[in-house]
């Protein structure tokens, strides 16, 4: 097979595929000569809104925001403690300090990646007020379980579908399991913007209203201010791509889970362990993550051979710097550890041809 150049992640064949709803996107917001807090925003959140189905939809500055804001409309804050995920993007993390509670780690299930149900109970106390389940890589986590042990314990759940835009649990969408969910559009998601954006879906009037106020310096009409608020809103050029694109998600989705076959299908290396799903749990494959004992020679093999990967996440979040204050020891979360040893993300985009995928596959096979 010919050598060739695989990127990581390439935006330029949906992006062509969209070329004309982006620009005359554009064109409405401009000839509107209105940038922030318009229609725009409102129909972007009405569309999401129903997509997601949830009753509301609050459009904010970007993922990490979205979760802070959920928090902060619960009340939750000093003196609380909040279940994540040890092996998650930081900003999960960082939302739970950033508001002043107590971030509480727990293992994933070594299968899946997610957080491992079984786990969550133990970790329980009586300052523990909310469940971040995040649904890793685009994999919905076990919904009903961490629902259960929710209701037993009168926990809020608080969804980060960052990565699972559209992804199903049974016959529901991710996102309208949790009292807040929250969502990042950074342009690699899989429904992503042309910069920074997030959003808040929920059923509960009360938090809606909240954090609109919040996201807006607190203000619950000009010039009054009921909270000491943020200044995160989803600006105008950023909703109305985003409804361009809402369209084209399902179709998106579907072009990832067919190259996820083929990889699932087409490769076979002992070296590796490939990911799996449960029955309930779909998939959007956000991240298609195999591990590997040696998956820096992994890495450096197929970069070798024009091939670009990544790695999700190289250092757990509890041995950051940024968290030593918490004196959490090395080797208190082997499995975060493990995963953020082994994982390798390979290529994966909207548009990836067939002789792309093909060339994966030949080339990690050929790994010895």
């Amino acid at each position: 097979m010919l050598s060739m150049n695989v990127p990581f992640v390439s935006f330029g064949p949906f992006e062509e595929k969209v070329k004309t709803e982006l620009k005359d996107a554009f064109e409405r917001v401009l000839q509107n000569s209105w940038y922030i807090d318009g229609k725009e925003d409102v129909s972007f959140e009405k569309k999401f809104s129903e997509y997601i189905g949830t009753r509301w939809c609050i459009g904010v500055g970007n993922g990490l925001d979205a979760l802070m804001l959920a928090l902060k409309s619960l009340g939750i804050g000093k003196g609380d403690e909040v279940i994540v995920p040890s092996n998650t993007f930081i900003a999960t993390a960082l939302a739970v300090s950033n508001v002043g509670a107590t971030i509480v780690f727990v293992e994933p299930d070594i299968e899946t990646y997610n957080i491992n149900p079984e786990l969550i109970e133990e970790k329980i106390t009586e300052r523990t007020k909310a469940i971040i389940p995040v649904h890793l890589y685009g994999l919905a986590c076990e919904m009903d379980e961490i629902m259960k042990i929710a209701n037993k314990y009168n926990l809020h759940v608080i969804e980060d579908c960052a990565q699972a835009h559209g992804a199903m649990y049974g016959n529901r969408k991710v996102g309208s399991f949790g009292i807040a969910s929250c969502f990042s559009f950074y342009p690699g998601k899989n429904l992503g913007a042309l910069g920074d954006a997030g959003a808040v879906v929920t059923e509960d009037k009360k938090i809606y209203e909240d954090i609109k106020s919040l996201r807006n310096y607190g203000s619950d009409r000009k010039y009054h201010h009921i909270y000491e608020g943020y200044n995160s809103r989803l600006d105008e050029m950023q909703a109305a791509f985003l409804s361009a694109k809402l369209p084209y998600l399902d179709e998106v989705n579907d072009d990832r889970k067919h190259i996820a076959a083929r990889y699932l299908e087409g490769i076979c290396n002992r070296e590796l362990i490939m990911p799996r799903k449960t029955d309930k749990s779909d998939h959007v494959w956000h991240i298609f993550a195999i591990r590997s004992k040696r998956r820096d020679e992994l890495k450096q093999w197929l970069s070798d051979n024009g091939i670009m990967t990544g790695i999700h996440y190289p250092t757990p979040i509890y041995l950051q710097d940024c968290y030593k204050h918490l004196g959490i020891k090395k080797g208190t979360f082997p499995i975060a550890d493990e995963l953020s040893n082994t994982e390798l993300s390979l290529p994966m985009f909207f548009g990836m041809t067939e002789e792309q995928i093909d060339y994966v596959v030949e080339r990690i096979n050929s790994f010895k």
